[in-house]
């Protein structure tokens, strides 16, 4: 493996566990985030991946496992020798220090020389638009300025790896917006090797190069955004990427589809339900119907089940039957233990080889 790129080097996760005396909040993590990419730690509140991103910090230890930067391992060093900066939820600025005593703060503590300060205090408050700003203290500051400052401070650094937890969570919906595109963005521009932690999966979505999803301490699937939409390892996977999520209906509402012998249920993406073409038709009876502009949800009951359909058109009242087409090539079917099984016999070629492609960690 190549240590140094433009990028810094991987970060890997080696059979990583975190154990409390009372829980387990991190089990058999092994997960390579690679270098100069942005990646994004997602998952509901309790996964694991705030504390995952604690342990890679340093801020806390694992139980079990190595964590290495490139070939380096870093998981027995102190926090200051892992050549990485951070971005807390909270930003941590002080209020009593000015913009640019904030953004200065780790280079002072270090020792760098006043001169290599300034020079790099001149870049980086360019870089994010804050020359305006550095004799201001943090309380003169909106939520986004501050969140700049963060960030600013962590560039400064120009340590290649820079994880942050949550670092938006604070801010309104169209200053999110505004800020992930801005992260993104500084994220490429610098080359940066990025840990991102969100429970928000339109973050993770619009802003990864690689997404690692989590569920109660484990890793369930890691993968590009637009293959962990497309193909699911999971019903955990299915049901928290997308908005609305794919229906996901047990085996005995469809079984009139042809289905893998193992199949308990099966899914498909709201959208890809369709009124006319090929594939298999259905009727099912409309429960409500949530207007969004430019197209429209439809809750439907099909024999019990609950399914939604994403659609443009009229508006459909309550009780009516609505015939649908359910297209083959857009089912996705998965076992009694929620594992994704094959759609067709040459998904999976036999014997088969080792895999490395991006759907697995």
């Amino acid at each position: 493996m190549t240590n140094r790129s433009p990028g810094g080097a991987d970060v890997r996760l080696c059979d990583i566990a975190k154990h409390f005396a009372s829980a387990t909040a991190l089990e058999r993590i092994d997960v390579t985030l690679p270098a100069g990419q942005f990646s994004v730690l997602l998952g509901p509140s309790g996964c694991g991946k705030s504390t995952l991103l604690r342990l890679i910090a340093g801020l806390d230890h694992p139980t079990r496992g190595e964590i290495l930067l490139g070939d380096t391992r870093i998981d027995q060093l102190p926090p200051k020798a892992r050549d990485l900066s951070m971005v807390f939820q909270s930003y941590a600025l002080f209020p009593h220090l000015s913009v640019a005593e904030n953004i200065l703060f780790g280079l002072s503590v270090r020792g760098t020389a006043k001169a290599d300060q300034a020079a790099r205090l001149e870049r980086v408050a360019a870089m994010m638009g804050l020359e305006a700003l550095l004799a201001r203290k943090p309380a003169e500051l909106s939520g986004g300025q501050q969140q700049r400052v963060a960030l600013a401070r962590a560039v400064v650094s120009e340590r290649p790896v820079c994880l942050m937890d949550e670092p938006l969570s604070n801010l309104d919906a169209k200053l999110r917006a505004e800020m992930r595109s801005e992260i993104r963005a500084l994220q490429q521009r610098l080359g940066l090797t990025m840990v991102y932690v969100t429970h928000d999966q339109v973050e993770a979505m619009t802003m990864a190069d690689r997404i690692v999803v989590m569920n109660a301490g484990r890793v369930e699937q890691v993968a590009t955004p637009r293959a962990l939409y497309a193909r699911p390892e999971t019903i955990f996977v299915a049901s928290f990427i997308g908005t609305p999520p794919m229906n996901l209906v047990p085996r005995a509402a469809l079984a009139d589809i042809p289905a893998p012998k193992a199949t308990a249920t099966i899914g498909i993406r709201p959208e890809d339900i369709a009124q006319d073409g090929d594939g298999h038709p259905i009727r099912a009876q409309v429960r409500g119907v949530e207007y969004l502009g430019a197209d429209q949800l439809v809750a439907l009951d099909l024999g019990g089940a609950r399914l939604l359909v994403r659609q443009s058109g009229h508006a459909l009242p309550p009780g009516d039957a609505l015939a649908l087409v359910l297209p083959a090539q857009a089912l996705h079917f998965f076992d009694a233990a929620g594992h994704r099984l094959p759609a067709r016999a040459d998904e999976f070629p036999h014997p088969q080889p080792e895999r490395h492609d991006e759907t697995h960690a």
